[in-house]
């Protein structure tokens, strides 16, 4: 009797492996048994680092927001205290890019913050 090797099948399976390993480095890119743990790893990876993305963009936003709170003459957990005193539900991503784009109106943000703070 011949054998059967399903070769159709067993390409397409390692195909779509190696198809996912695209642009690895080294032998991982093109050994299948080396791949298939690089593709598994890297899917791993992918799916924790789009969770910590959300928490690097925060940084990022805070990071800018006070550096320009700085610049109006204010620290940043006291700007921040001031919008919560105030009753300003601006959130941070927003803050961060009303500083870049427009500073006079971050300045306005960071006024009322003060004011709050004061009475």
């Amino acid at each position: 009797m011949v054998r059967v090797t399903n070769a159709v099948a067993s390409r397409r399976r390692r195909k779509r492996l190696l198809k996912r390993a695209k642009g690895f480095f080294g032998d991982r890119k093109n050994h299948v048994r080396l791949t298939a743990d690089a593709v598994m790893k890297a899917l791993a990876f992918s799916t924790a680092h789009r969770r910590k993305k959300k928490g690097n963009f925060r940084r990022l936003w805070i990071t800018r927001i006070g550096v320009a709170a700085k610049s109006q003459g204010i620290s940043y957990s006291r700007l921040i205290n001031g919008l919560m005193k105030a009753n300003c539900k601006i959130n941070r991503k927003m803050l961060s890019d009303m500083a870049i784009q427009d500073p006079k109106g971050f300045a306005v943000v960071a006024d009322t913050a003060k004011q709050a703070l004061a009475s």
